[in-house]
């Protein structure tokens, strides 16, 4: 089959076109023939090499995120047939090879139903981030109706996911942004209220938009500083979730709060095992409400082809794309 791999780490340059063994279904799997995908910050990351010891090893074919058509069905999988439209976050890391290729080998337990109102480009857009926002909100933070939410980045890939299932879970949504274009955008999307965080430091939205109690979840997207500034941002009792935890915080304003902080990381199942068929099942609730029109991705105007993957970490790297990257297969036919 044909794939786009890099042989060793770097820049946008490193991917290239080459022949790759077509896998092998095997029990509990199907071979998804990959019509699109999506770049997520973390396949830039592993293909930068700050991830080696969980990347699909050499010659390495990234990307978690696909969307396809089911091609070949593994012994004792009965969910799925031949020629169904699937989606899911499956692969680029370990062992698992990933989306930037003809055909993918996938664990039937993390696949969906493609929704049916989107483009395979559309639902390649959603699985990594859907799944992250759900996790963070739904399943973590378990939010509820009345309840004030500040989401940081309310327009990047997670943070415009998680404005929308806020809005569906009856909550209040706060989101940062940089700029009032993306203002507009998270506006769109379902925010209730804008904080240009450039302008506007936490003790001033904070007396602004709760009075100066706090927020009930605050939802961390960034990292970094982002999360102190989330810590200090939380109401008594209130929640912080995170999805970047690699860096050194003084705890101190979550404790004198009684405050929570919860940590997810998105590809433990994946990378150990456990836990695959919950983002099965979160992808399907998901599907379900982008046909109700209840969720909808934002994709960046930019289409590239697999063969211009390198131009599509750069479009990520660059700033300035306005939603998820796709890609398109140019081998799906």
């Amino acid at each position: 089959m044909k794939a786009m791999v890099i042989e060793k780490f770097g820049g946008v340059e490193v991917f290239h076109e080459r022949e790759a063994p077509k896998p092998a279904v095997k029990a509990g799997h199907v071979l998804v023939k990959v019509a699109a995908t999506s770049v997520n910050p973390l396949d830039a990351k592993m293909r930068q090499g700050y991830f080696q010891p969980i990347t699909h090893p050499f010659p390495a074919i990234l990307h978690g995120d696909v969307a396809g058509v089911v091609a070949d069905v593994g012994e004792g999988v009965s969910r799925w047939e031949v020629s169904d439209e699937v989606y899911g976050c499956a692969g680029g890391v370990g062992s698992y090879q990933g989306a930037l290729a003809e055909y993918m080998l996938v664990d039937a337990e993390l696949l969906a139903h493609k929704p049916k109102k989107l483009p395979m480009r559309g639902a390649a857009a959603l699985p990594l981030v859907a799944i992250t926002a759900w996790e963070a909100l739904i399943d973590r933070a378990k939010i509820r109706e009345g309840q004030n939410v500040l989401i940081h980045g309310g327009v990047g890939g997670v943070g415009h996911i998680a404005i929308q299932l806020a809005k569906w879970k009856g909550a209040k949504v706060f989101t940062t942004v940089s700029s009032e274009e993306k203002g507009a955008i998270a506006k769109d999307l379902g925010a209730d209220e804008l904080i240009y965080y450039k302008k506007e430091p936490v003790e001033e939205y904070l007396q602004r938009c709760t009075g100066g109690a706090g927020f009930d979840v605050v939802f961390d997207t960034l990292g970094g500083a982002t999360l102190d500034v989330s810590m200090q941002a939380i109401a008594h009792f209130g929640q912080v979730v995170s999805i970047l935890g690699g860096s050194t915080h003084d705890l101190s304003p979550l404790f004198k709060k009684n405050g929570t902080l919860h940590m997810v990381v998105m590809l433990a199942p994946l990378l150990s095992g456990n836990g695959r068929a919950a983002h099965g099942k979160i992808l399907e609730t998901v599907a379900d409400l982008v046909n109700r029109g209840v969720i909808r991705p934002l994709v960046d105007e930019r289409d590239f082809s697999f063969r211009q993957v390198g131009e599509a970490h750069g479009r990520l790297e660059s700033g300035k794309a306005l939603g998820k990257v796709v890609l398109s297969s140019p081998w799906h036919g």
